[in-house]
């Protein structure tokens, strides 16, 4: 089995854990090599797994990295809260490292969003597995336009919007009040950030819609971002949104679930009268 080991350039990560892992994952017949995210993106054609080494943001440029290419990642957390990963390195036995060499995981397609009308900007990818959003960059909120396969909404005015698909409703959506959201679901969330109006509310579509948006304001440009990706854009800017042709392949262990991480890593439901 042949396996990548990607980081981010320059990520600050335990370098005894990594070497710990490297070690069982040799010791257990895998041939790994090294790759980061300054690296040209070329892998081995029969490369059999990635494992995207650091947090959440590691794992969004290691779907970036891979740009479009069918090669399932597994989240492995070097990192802080690392929601999407699957596995961390600890004191323990570490069974999950056999387990993704033995090939005894899971595999989600996620869906994945496209960008497209404006031009991007060199090595950005149009594809992103969280989110895009649209926000103002001066004081001046945003006066925006979103209408679904043709059909206008009430313009939004706010300091922004963002289009998430399943994956990001744990992300930034969720933080702007977006709904929590199954990740194999097929649709697409699409939420105004702070609005000035108060009778204004996410809106969930299929995941089929053909979502465009245009914007105006007085400071004449504002900032689009593509997962990590961000950059300007000018107020006569046109962006459509669309589903990808290709999902991002995300790896899951047998015992972990969508409803454990929400329970582990974000605390859903917490509340003290539960423990009594």
């Amino acid at each position: 089995m042949k396996i990548a080991l990607f980081r981010r350039d320059a990520s600050h990560i335990d370098e005894k854990k990594l070497n710990y892992l490297a070690g069982r994952l040799t010791t257990l017949g895998a041939d790994i090599f090294y790759c980061t995210s300054a690296d040209s993106g070329e892998l081995p054609s029969d490369t059999d797994l990635m494992l995207s080494l650091g947090g959440d943001g590691t794992f969004l440029a290691a779907v970036d990295f891979l740009k479009g290419r069918q090669i399932p990642v597994a989240g492995i957390n070097f990192g802080r809260l690392g929601f999407l990963t699957t596995a961390r390195v600890d004191e323990g036995e570490n069974a999950w490292i056999e387990d993704l060499v033995n090939k005894k995981f899971d595999i989600e397609p996620r869906l994945l969003l496209q960008a497209s009308g404006v031009e991007m900007p060199e090595g950005v990818h149009p594809y992103c597995l969280n989110e895009f959003s649209l926000m103002r960059l001066g004081p001046s909120m945003l006066q925006i336009t979103v209408s679904i396969d043709g059909k206008a909404l009430p313009t939004y005015w706010a300091d922004g919007v963002l289009v998430a698909t399943p994956t990001g409703s744990t992300a930034y959506s969720l933080s702007v009040g977006g709904p929590i959201v199954a990740p194999t679901t097929e649709c697409l969330i699409i939420c105004p950030t702070a609005p000035h109006n108060l009778n204004v509310r996410p809106i969930v579509v299929s995941a089929s819609s053909r979502i465009r948006i245009s914007f105006r304001s007085k400071d004449t440009s504002a900032n689009m971002s593509v997962d990590n990706h961000g950059f300007q854009v000018s107020s006569d800017s046109c962006i459509t949104l669309s589903q990808a042709p290709h999902k991002a392949l995300y790896v899951t262990l047998r015992d972990m679930s969508f409803i454990d991480a929400l329970r582990d890593k974000l605390m859903w439901g917490d509340d003290i009268r539960n423990n009594k």
